[in-house]
Order: C-alpha cells, then structure tokens, then sequence
C-alpha cells in the first residue's frame, strides 16, 4: 500500500524565493489551462485533450515574452500541475455522470496565491533526490534542509513541497509500503464516537474528549480581535493573520498527534475493530457544528483504517441509520425515543445501560452480525421495537 511520509523543511532565503517562485508557476499554469477549457467550452468548441492543453500552455507559452520565466522552474512541476487539473476534471465528469461515488465533486476552480495552502510535486522523471547529508535535493531549487523524524522504509515515487497557512514548509513523500502483520490477538471491539466521551469502547472504556480547539478559543479569540483592529494590506495585518495561522496549526498538531496514538493502541491490541459510519457533514449543520469540527471523527477513523490495513487487522463500518444507542444490549428492545440529554437508561427487561457503552456494545454486535452473514452464517435477528423508555435519570450533554 501507499503511504505519504511528511517531514519540515527548512529552507535558506535564497530557497524561499525560488519555492514561491515554483508555486507561482505551477499556479499560473494551472489557471491557464483552466481557462483554456473554460474558453473552448463557452465557444462550443471540443474539449482540449491533455497531449493538446500541455502543448499550448507550456510548451508554446514559454515561448511567448509574456510566459517566458516559466522555464526558470523544474518543467516537472508544471507538468503535475497540469496533471492536478486533469485529475479534477476527470472527478467532475465521473460525479456528474454517476460513476464517482460519495459527494458531487465541483467543476475546477481557479487558484489564487492567497490560498492558505500552496503545493508543488517532483515525480522521479524531476531526479529528485536525498543527499548523503540528508538534505533534499531539488530540480532549480537547491539542497534543502530535512528534519528527519525517521527514515523512509523504501525509496519514494515522488515528493511535494507544500506551504500552508503558518509559513511552514513540508515535504510529502509518496512511499510504497509492504504489510507490517502484527501477532494476531483474540480481541474485538466496537467504538462509539461522541462528544461527551471523544471514544467509548465496548469493554467499557472511555476516552476524554482534548477539545483542542476550545482550549485554545480564549488565545485565538485575542488574536483575532488583534487582526480585526488592523488596517488591510498594511504588514500588520500580515503578521497578525500570520500569528493566527500559527496558532490553529498548533490545535491541528496536537489534534492529529491524539488520533494517531490512540488509533495506534487501539490497532494493536484489538484484532477486529467496529465502528459507525457517521454522517459527519449533517452534523457539522448543527448547532454542534464547533465541537464536531474539534473532534475530528473522520480523519481518526480514517487512521484506523489504513493501520487495520497496514497490520493485518480487520476493520468494519456498519450502517450509519443502526439504532445503537436505543437498542438493550441485553434483549434487542427497541426504545422507541431517546433525547440526547438522556445517558443513562433502563430497559423493560430490567437492564440499566450507559448511553455510549451500550452503543459500542450494540455495534460490536451488529458488526460481527454483518461478517457472519457475508460469510453465509445466520442472518441477524429480528429487532423488537417497545414503548419509549424511562430515563435512567441521569442527564448532561451531548
């Protein structure tokens, strides 16, 4: 499988003009492809193939005083921006037309150089290269400064540079990895992601919420007031937009530092893990739309996925419409309604539940249900719908 390996960059002065140079160029290529398409499209003429596209706003255009510095930069890098367009087009024609699954991807949009992240890519054709030093060698840029945080397992297929909104450099290697198969356990569990609890497990467990984002309101509240007060286009507001950034990278850090260790432990101490498939974007419209954000569901389970994958571990996503949390673990009663203020419960059958364990309990359930019947076990049996329950008294939030 393919992993992407990101290290710091810290390039010199000189590497900084050449870097912004780059991104100007693969950003001036990409709009000027875009809107060669967008020209022959309103002109009713065919649609501009990419052997023909490459040639007009690369090959051609170079020659022109107008585009003549794009051949200061690595022709590599206009190549994969070009490529970059392609990539959206393709994914706009298959969403229209019902091959893509998932979201409707929109029709390509232009670039600016305000965009809060800017990116070049270098493939092997680029000869790009680590030196023996360790640093990062670099078609027309130089020997660029690595922090390595460990070594890469096997050669990469290609790197991107990226810039995002703090100022920070990166390196993005592009890696193919073999399986790592971890010693096979007996362990199963289903998780429950929440609010009030960020994890709960069905063996009981429960894992706090950081709330990164809301501890760092009051710091991020002061900074943007600072921004508010300054003038537009004056250096001030530069660097107070630029204090801002660094501080929502921090909360990012952090946010994605917690999910990797904790889908990490989770990956190897359980053999099968299950979990809900949760409709994240519904929820974001909410009036908990801030908490959800700062918790970042989508982008932990999507750790645990690739790591089920990359240690020999069996991951399942059961339907996001299963009533886990109103369902007794116990005797598969239905509640028929359940407010989110309610955590505790008690089913007719006597059973006293926890919300959230309960919830885990009933996807482990669900989800060892859905493997035995695609392997031609017993289908699941049937739910038994009660009367709404009586609280178990206890309440709080979300």
């Amino acid at each position: 499988m393919r992993l992407r390996y990101n290290f710091r960059l810290y390039p010199t002065p000189g590497q900084h003009q050449a870097l912004a140079r780059a991104f100007g160029c693969a950003r001036v290529v990409y709009n000027d492809g875009l809107r060669a398409r967008i020209d022959a499209h309103d002109a009713g003429l065919p649609y501009i193939c990419d052997g023909e596209l490459s040639k007009r706003v690369i090959t051609e255009a170079k020659k022109t005083p107008e585009r003549s510095w794009l051949g200061e930069v690595s022709a590599v890098v206009l190549q994969q921006a070009l490529a970059d367009l392609n990539t959206a087009y393709r994914n706009f024609f298959a969403s229209i037309t019902g091959k893509r699954k998932g979201p409707k991807a929109a029709a390509p949009r232009f670039r600016s150089k305000r965009d809060n992240r800017q990116a070049i890519r270098f493939t092997r054709n680029a000869r790009f290269a680590i030196t023996a030093g360790g640093k990062l060698r670099l078609p027309k840029i130089g020997d660029v400064d690595v922090r390595w945080s460990r070594s890469l397992p096997a050669e990469p297929s290609s790197v991107t540079v990226v810039k995002d909104a703090a100022g920070r450099y990166f390196a993005s290697f592009v890696v193919e990895v073999a399986g790592q198969p971890l010693p096979p356990v007996e362990s199963e569990t289903g998780i429950d992601l929440g609010l009030t609890h960020f994890a709960v497990l069905s063996n009981g467990r429960k894992v706090a919420t950081p709330r990164f984002l809301r501890r760092a309101h009051k710091k991020l509240k002061k900074l943007q007031r600072t921004l508010s007060r300054t003038a537009k286009g004056s250096n001030n507001r530069a660097k107070a937009r630029l204090k801002i950034a660094r501080q929502h990278a921090k909360v990012t850090d952090a946010r994605r530092e917690f999910h990797h260790q904790l889908s990490t432990q989770i990956i190897r101490e359980t053999q099968t893990v299950i979990v809900e498939d949760l409709a994240v974007k519904g929820l974001a419209r909410t009036r908990l739309a801030k908490s959800v954000h700062d918790a970042g569901w989508s982008s932990f389970v999507g750790m645990l996925e690739y790591k089920a994958v990359l240690y020999g571990r069996t991951f399942h996503r059961i339907d996001r419409w299963f009533p886990s949390s109103k369902l007794c673990s116990s005797c598969g009663m239905l509640a028929g309604s359940m407010p989110l203020g309610i955590r505790e419960w008690t089913c007719p059958c006597g059973a006293t539940h926890d919300r959230d364990v309960n919830a885990a309990k009933n996807i482990l359930a669900a989800g060892r249900a859905e493997r035995l019947n695609a392997c031609g076990g017993p289908v699941r049996p049937p739910i038994t719908v009660a009367q709404p329950v009586e609280a178990g008294s206890r309440r709080g939030a979300a």
